[in-house]
Order: structure tokens, then sequence, then C-alpha cells
């Protein structure tokens, strides 16, 4: 896209093929939103500005706004790696830094369960190119919070299998540290969930502009192109407010909402690859309705962008637009009876069940046709 085309960071930055694959590639129909183009400007025009510059920036909003999408969209736009991290509740330091691993012998290495013994041979042949919770996530195919819990499992193993014997440690660093070591831009998905105090301080002063973390081996600098892109959600179960000193690092921030009806059809056309604008127009407008009776009634359930994606499937798979609207969008929000009457009232009011019931779809050469 013409006006965003000149934002790469640092041009003469080398990197590895590795690191160039993480650097998100935009598919053709990504449409640039209004939020896209203002943060990437305003972190080009301050990038050697020494104390002004933008590195640390939030997108709070909704479940389904668009805050990861914007984030990977940095990254393509300023042609930096990108990777994230998932904050959970019980989240400690270990997880922000990383962990020391005692490398065991392999004699005593083979007593323990193949699956152990898999994940350790894999941490132990790493490259650091992957972070540990990283290299176990992969290998088990768990989620990054399980993978802590299993990482800390391990480390437990290890140390006792380790008992009384001469052993090699080894540091594994967190996903943090090696975006923050290498320059990376590194999305923190709901810092606002994390119990620990102590984690979120720990958090606090890495992101200062000349921050550092002191780790177990070495004390590490922010990287100069290093960029955090802390992502939350203003109504996610288990929440709280965000931390004011992390605020007080934020040199950018950005209240997500439900992106303009012509972004939301380019992007649903874009996911499902259903591309009937008449349909896909009801189903943007009904979805605009819902968010904004949601909110104004206090409705706790959220009418985003997953649930849009999600119900044009459904329309361009055959579904009668009008009965997934409840099972693909309205229970998702709520379950209520009278908080669904409110919403169906809403949709009412504005002509949108009335449209809903005329889409009398039918699957016609791979696509759906509106009937009169």
């Amino acid at each position: 896209m013409s006006d965003i085309e000149s934002l790469e960071l640092s041009p003469g930055r080398t990197m590895t093929d590795a690191e160039i694959g993480l650097v998100w590639k935009k598919p053709n129909s990504h449409k640039a939103s209004e939020e896209e183009l203002r943060v990437s400007k305003e972190v080009k025009r301050n990038w050697h500005r020494g104390e002004m510059k933008i590195a640390n920036i939030l997108l709070e909003g909704d479940a389904g706004s668009g805050k990861t999408q914007l984030a990977k969209a940095l990254s393509a736009n300023f042609g930096l790696p990108y990777t994230k991290v998932t904050c959970f509740a019980d989240m400690d330091k270990s997880d922000i830094i990383g962990a020391i691993l005692p490398v065991i012998s392999s004699d005593r290495l083979e007593k323990l369960e193949p699956a152990e013994q898999s994940v350790l041979q894999a941490l132990y042949a790493s490259d650091e190119f992957q972070s540990a919770t990283g290299i176990l996530m992969d290998a088990l195919e768990l989620t990054q919070e399980a993978a802590a819990l299993k990482l800390k499992q391990l480390l437990k193993l290890a140390s006792e299998m380790s008992d009384g014997e001469a052993v090699e440690y080894r540091f594994y660093p967190s996903e943090i540290v090696r975006a923050y070591r290498h320059g990376y831009l590194l999305e923190i998905q709901e810092p606002n969930v994390i119990r620990d105090a102590a984690v979120l301080m720990a958090l606090n002063s890495a992101l200062e502009l000349d921050g550092s973390i002191n780790l177990p081996t070495e004390i590490i600098r922010r990287h100069p192109d290093f960029i955090a892109v802390i992502t939350a959600n203003r109504s996610y179960a288990g929440s709280r407010p965000l931390n004011e000193a992390l605020r007080d690092r934020i040199q950018h921030s950005e209240k997500m909402d439900l992106p303009a009806k012509e972004v939301m059809m380019e992007r649903a056309m874009a996911k499902t690859d259903y591309r009937d604008e008449s349909v896909l127009s009801v189903l943007a407008d009904s979805i605009i309705v819902l968010d904004q009776t949601a909110r104004a009634n206090a409705i706790k359930g959220v009418a985003g962008m997953r649930s849009f994606f999600y119900w044009a499937d459904a329309v361009a798979g055959g579904a009668s637009a009008q009965q997934s609207l409840y099972y693909k969008v309205i229970y998702k929000i709520t379950t209520d009876p009278e908080e669904i009457k409110m919403l169906e009232d809403a949709l009412a009011k504005h002509g949108l069940m009335a449209s809903l019931a005329s889409l009398e779809l039918v699957k016609k050469n791979g696509h759906a046709e509106m009937k009169p």
C-alpha cells in the first residue's frame, strides 16, 4: 500500500533467514485501518528522536476488534520479526525472564518417560532461537500456559535426577527476553490478567526505553529495534485494570473498536473467501448494531470480528443467516432471555431482522444466492 510502504525502521539491518521468516507477510486482501496508518506513521516519525521515541504501544479493546491483526501489520510495515507471549494469571518471574535447566547425563535421561526424554533432548539441542516454552509448545502441542507449567515440572525433575552429580546448567530465555535481546516486535497479550504484582514490576522495568533485564547469567540491554505491543481486552473474564506503572511506560495508545464496515467486509472476504457483498453488508450491519446494543445495555458478551467471520462462513456454507445468527453470534453474547430480547428488538428496530429473514440462501456453483 503506497502510504505505508516506506516505514521500515532499520533498512540496513541484517537478519537471519529464520528472523526474516518471522516478519509478517500481509495477504493481498489486507486493508490498512486508520489505526494501523496512524500508529505506523507516529512510530516512524519519532523513531530517531531520542526520548520522544515510540516503542511501547497499547491496543485496548474488545475481543475480535483486530488488536493482534494490527500488531502483525506493524511487523510487516516496520520490517521487524513478530512474536508474541500470552499472559496468564499464575505467571511468575521465570515466565518473564526464562529458566536455568540442569543438563542431566544420558544414562539418567534414559530412566525418564519417553515424552520427557524427547522434550529435554529438544531443549538440550536447541540453538536458543526458540524460547524454552516455545520448544515445549511445539514438541507437546501445548498452550503457552500449559507449556510454562510443564517447564517448571521438568526443571524440578531434572534437578532431582542430577542430585549429587556435577552437572552443566544452561539458561533458556523466555520469548520476552529473546525478542528484547534481538530486536523483534513482541505482542504481549493480556498482561492485565497477571495476579502477581512482582511479575508486572519486572515487565515494567524492561519497558523503559533505556531499560535492561537482569538474567541469572548476564544483564541484557533493550535492543534499539525492540517494540512492545501490549494488547488488552476491555471485557476479558479475570482481567484487572491495567497496571498504572505499565500504562505510564506506554508512548502511544489506541482504543480498538469494531473497524469500519467496509474493512469488516474486506476481512471477512479474505478469511472465508465468501464474496456476496449484499449478504455480507447485512451481516456486518447486524454485528455493528449488536455490538452497540450490548455496550449500551451493559451486556457483558461481545459481538466482534470473530463472530462475524464464523457467521459469514456458516452462511457461505449454506446455513440460514437468521438461524445461524443465534448460534454464531447472539448466544456468544448472552443466553439470558431478557438480554436476547433486547438484542432482537435492536435488530428489528433497524430493519435487520426483516433483512435477515429475506436472505433465503441456497448453494449454487459454490456460492450462496439471495432470493426475494
